[in-house]
């Protein structure tokens, strides 16, 4: 009698669609895996220091963010890289940050000593946490959406639906800038790359192929728009002239501001296109939807 393939006894994270061990899915399940071991070893050793409740929280949400930003980098990566198999790993990222958000909602209602009333009155009251809490029902909504199955039933109107993580991540960004209160250095920073990342998406929607020199140029637009936009957040926050925070970035002594980084990681991408880049570096096929968010 034949044996069962030897795939199928495999953890589904570890396979591909086709039922094979994958070793860039395995990669991707650890590196999702890891923020929330290291945050609960940090925590069962006491090393997050007076609030660590608070610690997790941030810890929590900075993640969700981050991991959401990777499952929109698949896209302009795939392409770029000339790399077709980073699309299997878009439905996991996505699901990692709807994870890390509501492990992130249920450290809350532990900050608030689970009493859901004041849970409930505090998101309705408090802006910031309305905006994020609006961010996580998008994800859920694009979580429970996720399946196979799903994409079959919703056809066409799955990639409309899931479009809203462009949203969600705009949401999730300015629930980050607000939380931060005094120095947003980092949500400056991670919405730069969201700038970068949907400024690849603009180039592809008017017909710019993706090539080093136009990579070039999008890196330094992406890094002067983060530029403009710290200014701006730190002048209408704290009256602090733009011209004071634009020069800043010109100031090496203290510390490399957030446009910088953003700069550096834009021009990765040129590079890579070097490396790996295919000679048709337009615009290629859509591949099929396998992911919580949209193909493009």
């Amino acid at each position: 009698m034949p044996t069962t393939a030897h795939p199928h006894t495999l953890p589904r994270p570890w396979r591909d669609r086709g039922g094979r061990f994958s070793g860039l899915k395995l990669a991707t399940f650890l590196l999702a895996l890891a923020p929330g071991l290291y945050l609960a070893a940090a925590y069962a050793l006491d090393a997050l220091g007076a609030k660590p409740i608070t610690a997790l929280l941030h810890g929590t949400g900075e993640w969700c963010i981050r991991f959401l930003l990777l499952s929109l980098a698949v896209t302009p990566l795939r392409r770029i890289a000339n790399w077709p198999k980073l699309i299997n790993l878009r439905r996991m990222l996505g699901l990692t940050a709807l994870s890390y958000a509501v492990i992130h909602l249920a450290l809350y209602v532990v900050d608030q000593n689970f009493i859901l009333t004041k849970v409930v009155s505090e998101i309705a009251l408090r802006f910031y946490l309305t905006i994020g809490f609006v961010a996580l029902l998008g994800l859920v909504a694009l979580g429970v959406t996720s399946t196979d199955t799903m994409i079959r039933r919703l056809g066409p109107a799955w990639n409309r639906l899931h479009r809203i993580v462009y949203a969600i991540s705009a949401l999730g960004l300015f629930h980050y800038f607000l939380q931060s209160k005094i120095d947003v250095s980092d949500p400056v920073f991670w919405t730069g790359l969201f700038l970068l990342l949907m400024g690849w998406r603009l180039m592809q929607r008017v017909g710019v192929t993706t090539r080093p020199f136009a990579l070039v140029g999008l890196a330094v637009a992406a890094a002067l728009a983060t530029a403009l936009l710290e200014a701006a957040w730190y002048g209408l926050k704290s009256g602090v002239p733009a011209s004071v925070v634009l020069g800043a970035n010109l100031d090496f002594s203290y510390v490399v501001r957030p446009a910088w980084w953003v700069l550096a990681a834009g021009l990765l991408l040129p590079l890579v296109n070097l490396v790996r880049g295919s000679p048709a570096t337009g615009r290629s096929r859509p591949a099929a939807p396998s992911r919580m968010a949209p193909a493009e």
